[in-house]
């Protein structure tokens, strides 16, 4: 979070490697990797790139301080003459990302980094920690809006996140996925997002009876009076001491502007009916109903069916850790070498006995894709940094897995953007990072590009990633190259 150097938070065969590249100097070719993920986390049909803004402030900060060059000399592996290579080590290379808010998929670059091999090699594990934990939360947090059906969800995470950094990076992510607002103080003050919460049990309990502590907490916070009415029993007591505070302020004169009561324990979907019932009942129809407890999107999904009548939901532990699916699988591989004598970039490729594991090579850039009529997302397209495109001509995707299948866009009938933003040149950062809920709702724009059959919470309707013809001839080429060694 913020300016801090985080230069050692990275795994050490990236500076045993890098070592290597520099005792033989000829070995320092510049390179280009790709960050990218294989398959969608929580079986979406999409994910939601998100932590760009901590990548710049990594790579701006990024050098080694005299305590860092002596805790690598006390390791005993590492020698002077490259200890003092570090002394003035600064990142030279270019950086494209795939700007935050934006709905990606896998196989495609999230961030794609041209730079000598030591310099590439060194911000392989800080950027792939950094990326693949917001896109993560981030993704979650949008699926857990999705299912919630327009109703505002609220991050209430904290203090079951995975410590301090996770807490509130994850409160950013959670807001770029669509959350109102955290419960996260330290989030609101560095990211400039709203801050919500209303009051635990134990204020209920401190005092004498659950009817004067809503009474001292609706004097205190009349704009904002959310009272928790689970504490001792729900229908019994609690909604009934709301419902006569609550009159209490209209009688005297007290704006009813935000208020309403929350749920945390119990049936929920029964709780909030009754609880409805008795609100109208009592003069009180736009009397919000908040719940909490352990929420999910499948929970929140399962109490919608059940015609439950929450309109406003704290959710903590199951978003903030990702608690069914805790990590996103982004990876980060080598993709070209740049030749010295020519300057052409010599594409690279990874095989493996598993398909799903040979990556793309060459240098790559992706163009979305959309149908001119609905706006939505047709197909992603994977190519070479050379190749151009015009919508006036027909375009012919096919599958990269199944070749044969193909489909044919005629012009007129779709629109094409491309999809990666400059982000470091030569070094410099040449980007603006929006603010939080400026990405926010960039998000939001992004995610009504998607149909609804690829945002639906299980068995989604994927959305086909293509290569052109172009790229995967190369990759074919080096395939059959591969297989004759």
């Amino acid at each position: 979070m913020g300016k801090q150097n985080l230069t050692l938070m990275t795994d050490l065969y990236e500076l045993t490697m890098m070592q290597g590249y520099f005792r033989n100097k000829d070995r320092n070719e510049t390179v280009i990797f790709d960050a990218f993920y294989r398959n969608n986390p929580m079986d979406s049909g999409y994910s939601i790139c998100a932590g760009l803004e901590q990548v710049i402030d990594y790579i701006n900060n990024l050098h080694f301080e005299d305590d860092d060059i002596a805790y690598l000399r006390s390791l005993g592996i590492f020698g002077e003459d490259f200890l003092d290579y570090l002394r003035d080590f600064h990142f030279s290379g270019d950086i494209y990302a795939i700007p935050e808010g934006s709905i990606m998929f896998p196989r495609e670059p999230m961030i794609k980094v041209i730079a000598p091999i030591m310099e590439a090699q060194l911000v392989e594990t800080a950027i792939l920690n950094i990326i693949n934990h917001q896109s993560l939360i981030a993704t979650k947090t949008s699926r857990v809006c999705f299912a919630a059906r327009g109703d505002g969800i609220m991050e209430f995470g904290l203090r079951r996140a995975q410590g301090p950094d996770a807490g509130t990076l994850g409160a950013r992510a959670a807001m770029i996925g669509g959350c109102v607002g955290t419960s996260n103080v330290l989030a609101g003050q560095l990211f400039d997002v709203p801050v919500k919460g209303t009051h635990a049990h134990s204020w209920i309990m401190s005092f004498p009876d659950e009817y004067t502590a809503f009474k001292t907490y609706a004097d205190m916070y009349p704009s904002a009076c959310i009272l928790l009415v689970d504490t001792y029993d729900t229908l019994k007591s609690g909604v009934p001491n709301a419902i006569r505070v609550f009159t209490e302020m209209r009688e005297a004169g007290i704006p009813l502007t935000f208020y309403g009561i929350r749920l945390d324990s119990g049936d929920l979907a029964y709780l909030s009916k009754k609880a409805r019932k008795m609100l109208d009942e009592a003069g009180f129809p736009d009397a919000v109903i908040s719940a909490s407890n352990d929420l999910d999107e499948y929970l929140i999904d399962s109490l919608k069916v059940q015609g439950c009548k929450i309109t406003s939901w704290g959710v903590g532990t199951h978003l903030i850790t990702s608690k069914d699916w805790p990590s996103f699988g982004g990876v980060y591989k080598l993709a070209a070498i740049q030749d010295a004598q020519s300057g052409e970039f010599i594409p690279k490729i990874k095989l493996s006995e598993n398909s799903e594991k040979i990556t793309n090579p060459g240098n790559k850039k992706i163009y979305r894709i959309y149908e001119k009529d609905t706006g939505k997302i047709k197909a992603d397209l994977i190519c070479l940094v050379d190749e151009t495109y015009d919508e006036n001509e027909p375009l012919v995707l096919f599958d990269p897995n199944e070749p044969w299948k193909k489909t044919k866009l005629l012009p007129g009938t779709y629109e094409l953007r491309e999809l990666m933003v400059h982000v470091f040149d030569h070094g410099n950062c040449i980007y603006h990072s929006p603010k939080v809920m400026d990405i926010r709702d960039y998000c939001q724009k992004e995610l009504e590009t998607l149909w609804e059959e690829t945002r639906r919470l299980v068995n989604p309707h994927g959305v086909y990633v293509d290569l052109s013809q172009k790229l995967y001839d190369m990759k074919i080429s080096l395939l059959n190259q591969m297989s004759q060694v």
